[in-house]
């Protein structure tokens, strides 16, 4: 499987880049999954339902299966976060995953930039950045820069990166 990070500072854009790439490299017929980071304790559970009430109860895992979809809950109690290659070594295998997040990972990534949040470009400490895709027009520390809404050709560029193009 390869790997193509997204990253950047908050509001910068990434979840909705991640989602139209999703959309441009499926439609071009390639496989597509990802991997989100959360920084704060997310659920995906609700309160009271039978699964909620599974984990709750002290169960390791839970599995919810449907005839659409199924999910795995693993609940790390005590144990150290997973690595991300610890999280994708539990993926099925596609052509290529989109990481949303792990910014201090070292795999090829692009990084958001919206000019209005006046953030430091983490571009600036990161040589994995190979990308910066920014709502402005100017290049970024002499670095490759696209515009955050050029969906294609940030999509040709992810594909090249890692060999699929």
């Amino acid at each position: 499987m390869k790997i193509f990070g997204v990253v950047g500072w908050k509001n910068s854009g990434k979840t909705g880049l991640v989602e139209r790439l999703v959309t441009e490299i499926s439609a071009r017929g390639f496989s597509v999954s990802t991997v989100k980071h959360a920084h704060h304790d997310f659920d995906v559970d609700q309160p009271g339902r039978d699964s909620f009430r599974h984990r709750a109860a002290g169960a390791e895992q839970v599995m919810l299966a449907s005839a659409n979809r199924w999910a795995l809950m693993t609940e790390l109690r005590d144990a150290p976060e997973p690595s991300l290659d610890d999280l994708l070594a539990q993926m099925s295998p596609v052509d290529l995953v989109l990481v949303e997040g792990f910014k201090t990972e070292t795999h090829q990534k692009l990084e958001c930039h919206r000019v209005v949040n006046e953030k430091q470009l983490l571009a600036q400490t990161d040589p994995a950045i190979c990308l910066i895709a920014s709502d402005g027009d100017q290049v970024l520390l002499n670095k490759k820069t696209l515009h955050l809404d050029d969906t294609n050709a940030i999509a040709d560029f992810v594909l090249t990166q890692v060999g699929l193009k």
